[in-house]
């Protein structure tokens, strides 16, 4: 039962990407993915879905909290945003979060957000105003826990110690860029801080900007906006990860994307995967991450199979 370190949030074993909110799918197509995922989701578990306030420029919270209010169900969901760079001098500065917070909160229609990101580093403001003013939010209710997103872990470390020394309210996770075959940024440097820390773990990208589906292939053509960027994956290496994939799969009866999110929700400090679907119908392939138990044999297998 995934509980965020720090907090009182049992969350979904899959957090829902809201990415894809107002982007790859309309505002009809997105109620009905978010009304598919909260069918799905255990009655013992809240649904999380993770948003930003640069995704489309606000559109994606905006989407959300309209199917919130539609469905009267802002008490079930575990809501995570962000205070975005957008062409903001400095994003992390105590006003432009304080301005960044009150936008999301009208654009989300609700009083509290329940995770608050810092969604990049921001270097050319002090780790201690930008904890000072996350705390000052928590105090006010607007926001009742915050976490970092794309630190490294030199600066995540530093900034852990900063609200310790100031005595604020400290990053409870840490969002990053990590999958099956992203591995080395997140296991030979974060990882440790994180463990250490005793902070949860929520990977973006945890498909691999689709490549962990199984769609892509050498000299297979796929209609998708990120289907550029998970072409880097293709080679020997992908390969054999893909191969180990369809394998499992097929021993447990699920759909690919399923078994890759089933892994990584399994490696140390990780609380829930992040992924998306722009249809209801990829969601379906995702949902059976939830309730699959790999093998000690089949997870290793995987995590062979990408070193």
């Amino acid at each position: 039962m995934p509980l965020i370190p720090r907090t009182d949030l049992t969350v979904s074993d899959l957090c829902l990407g809201g990415n894809v909110f107002g982007w790859t799918a309309d505002e009809a197509t997105s109620f009905a993915i978010l009304d598919r995922y909260l069918d799905a989701t255990p009655s013992t578990l809240a649904p999380f879905v993770d948003t930003a306030e640069m995704y489309g420029d606000g559109t994606s919270e905006r989407i959300l909290g309209s199917w919130m209010a539609a469905r009267g169900v802002r008490d079930q969901v575990v809501v995570a945003t962000k205070a975005s760079p957008g062409r903001k001098e400095h994003p992390l500065s105590a006003a432009e979060v304080r301005t960044a917070a009150e936008r999301s909160l009208r654009n989300l229609r609700t009083d509290v957000i329940d995770l608050y990101y810092a969604h990049y580093d921001d270097e050319t403001t002090p780790l201690e105003e930008t904890l000072t003013v996350f705390d000052e939010l928590v105090r006010a209710g607007k926001v009742r826990h915050v976490a970092a997103s794309n630190y490294s872990a030199v600066r995540l470390t530093e900034a852990l110690g900063t609200a310790e020394r100031v005595g604020v309210t400290g990053y409870v996770a840490l969002q990053t860029h990590y999958n099956l075959v992203e591995r080395p940024a997140f296991e030979d440097g974060l990882r440790d801080v994180v463990t250490d820390a005793g902070i949860g773990v929520l990977p973006y990208f945890a498909l691999a900007k689709g490549f962990l589906t199984g769609k892509y292939r050498p000299g297979e053509q796929v209609d998708s906006p990120r289907a550029q960027g998970a072409a880097a994956y293709v080679g020997e290496r992908g390969d054999r990860v893909l191969a180990a994939l369809a394998e499992v799969a097929q021993e447990q009866g699920v759909p690919v994307p399923a078994v890759a999110l089933r892994w990584l929700a399994d490696q140390p400090a990780v609380v829930s995967p992040i992924a998306s679907g722009r249809s209801v119908e990829q969601l379906a392939d995702l949902l059976p991450m939830q309730d699959l138990v790999l093998s000690d044999d089949q997870r290793s297998r995987l995590t062979d199979a990408s070193a």
